[in-house]
């Protein structure tokens, strides 16, 4: 296969260091990739989402390139060096748009949901703050966050300053739980005339829509959380809370077991040991974090780096893929 051809002749021209190239000897790697939406959109200011032409064009690559496997399998027992893929969140067009593609390639792929979401109105903060910070025309010329710990005023007199709120006020709700951030978006509402809205464009899937996602048989699904919260930032109790009952939920509207899941975003700042052992402690196999690196048998299963997919046409995909070999 092509992938692997590529693969190895990296190796044969030590662009690997002496001891990855060894290791990689020992136990050729597990590539996980991460994505998030397969979509058109005309704004994408987390450029979360990759068009349905790149995710066909990337997905047959790999199809004709190297081995694929599941996310919950044992891969000391697989064809490797391999591809494992993933989605975060739950977005609809996870079903509408990606699994169509995933079935005519003959992909699997494992689909972490964050149920706080799941089947109602709301849409991810994130998309909230887009809608209502950067897509107005007119804006009040600066903005003040009430808050005993986090107050801040922003001034919002060009494109640039506006950009810096809403970069600024996505980084500080990254820090907090769902009330807090709950409180802030009632207060931007309010600063920007902006009434809440129901999710369309960016809406999570319906309950009818995770299940016939989940009747795939390319389709693993594993939990994410309740609200989607950065877990470093919550206590104990409240982490607990956050993996066990997303983990319960999608059993309850599924009726089998889930075995695995994801840290929300899940760079090593943004879970803690604690998080790692509350997944063991919930009966997960299995979690994903989102940092890059390689899985090998030697790899913490419950903290299975994984690499993020933008938008990229094929060639830039195929080039990514060779450097993801290498680190």
């Amino acid at each position: 296969m092509k992938m692997m051809a590529d693969y190895l002749g990296s190796a044969r021209k030590s662009v690997l260091s002496p001891l990855k190239y060894l290791l990689n000897l020992i136990d050729p790697p597990v590539i996980v990739l991460v994505y998030h939406r397969v979509t058109e959109l005309k704004s994408d200011p987390e450029m979360l989402a990759v068009t349905p032409d790149n995710f066909r064009k990337q997905m047959r690559y790999l199809k004709e390139s190297v081995p694929l496997v599941r996310f919950e399998e044992d891969w000391t027992k697989a064809p490797k060096p391999a591809i494992a893929i993933t989605f975060d969140d739950g977005y609809a067009d996870n079903v509408l748009e990606a699994l169509p593609i995933l079935e005519e390639v003959g992909v699997p792929a494992t689909f972490f949901i964050s149920t706080g979401t799941i089947g109602t109105s709301n849409e991810f903060w994130w998309h909230e703050l887009e809608r209502i910070i950067l897509e107005p025309e007119n804006l009040p010329v600066s903005f003040t966050l009430y808050d005993n710990h986090f107050g801040k005023t922003w001034s919002i007199t060009s494109d640039r300053e506006r950009q810096e709120l809403y970069n600024g006020i996505v980084r500080l709700m990254n820090e907090v739980d769902a009330v807090r951030r709950a409180d802030w978006l009632i207060q931007l509402h309010s600063w920007a005339g902006i009434e809440s809205a129901s999710a369309t464009l960016h809406r999570s899937m319906t309950i009818e829509e995770l299940r016939l996602l989940a009747e795939n048989s390319l389709v693993t699904i594993g939990a994410h959380t309740v609200t989607h919260t950065r877990l470093a930032s919550l206590s104990t109790e409240v982490q607990r809370e956050e993996i066990a009952a997303s983990k319960q939920k999608l059993e309850t509207w599924l009726g089998r077991e889930v075995m695995v899941f994801s840290y929300p975003f899940g760079r090593r700042c943004e879970y803690t040991k604690e998080s790692v052992a509350l997944c063991r402690e919930a009966g997960f196999v299995k979690a994903a974090a989102n940092f890059p690196g390689q899985v090998h048998r030697w790899t913490d299963p419950y903290q299975i780096p994984r690499h993020l997919v933008r938008n990229w046409p094929v060639e830039v995909f195929a080039e990514k893929l060779r450097g993801f070999w290498t680190r």
